[in-house]
């Protein structure tokens, strides 16, 4: 079930976020309190086990973070997760990007299967190495 994030999400949300190699808490706390899209994918007791947090623009909007607990993986909560978020995009965005590390291969087959095209390549993205940045039309 992909359902709005609620505050009472907030620890569990917090604690997927960690599973990211380099989350962003001030990202997910400012989601937290309204701002942007936050989307949780629930299991049956209705407990997050992964979120999508996109942040709006005029024209494009960006998927800044989309994770999934890894026993909840595999099951097609990331596809719904993105194909739930472009469809409560507001009216107006046209453009959805995200950025993605070249080595994570899992991550870029999801995109690449749901329309995303590279379309840049930013050498200092991450702390760690560089990102390439993926975008599709909505």
């Amino acid at each position: 079930m992909i359902r709005f994030a609620d505050p009472s999400d907030a620890p569990i949300l917090r604690a997927l976020q960690s599973l990211l190699p380099e989350p962003a808490p001030e990202t997910l706390e400012r989601a937290l309190s309204g701002y942007g899209l936050l989307l949780v994918s629930a299991d049956d007791s209705d407990t997050p086990v992964g979120y999508a947090l996109t942040l709006p623009g005029d024209e494009h909007a960006y998927l800044a973070e989309l994770v999934v607990a890894p026993d909840a993986r595999r099951e097609g909560r990331a596809t719904s997760l993105l194909g739930a978020t472009v469809a409560r995009l507001p009216d107006g965005v046209t453009t959805l990007s995200l950025a993605v590390s070249p080595d994570n291969e899992a991550a870029r087959e999801l995109y690449e299967t749901a329309g995303f095209r590279v379309v840049d390549v930013d050498p200092e993205y991450y702390e760690r190495g560089p990102a390439l940045i993926l975008a599709r039309t909505v």
